[in-house]
């Protein structure tokens, strides 16, 4: 899995310190929704050719991970 923690970052500044792709203001909700709509990574990155295909992962990963610690919390 890729190590999210070097591109997600939360920002209190920074659409309300949700987790971000890098410095950009694209959450990471943005990017599962694109996805989720049936967005490829080509058509993502056409659309915002700030990210790239790790940032993409990056954002799968960070929610894979958060899931995971939801899930073990309970």
């Amino acid at each position: 899995m890729i190590e999210y923690s070097k591109i997600i970052k939360r920002n209190p500044g920074k659409r309300f310190g949700k987790p971000c792709v890098r410095d950009t203001r694209i959450t990471v909700y943005d990017v599962l929704g694109w996805l989720a709509a049936g967005m490829s990574y080509d058509e993502i990155i056409d659309d915002f050719p700030e990210l790239t295909t790790d940032d993409i992962k990056a954002c799968l990963a960070y929610a894979a991970d958060r899931e995971h610690k939801l899930l073990h919390a309970s």
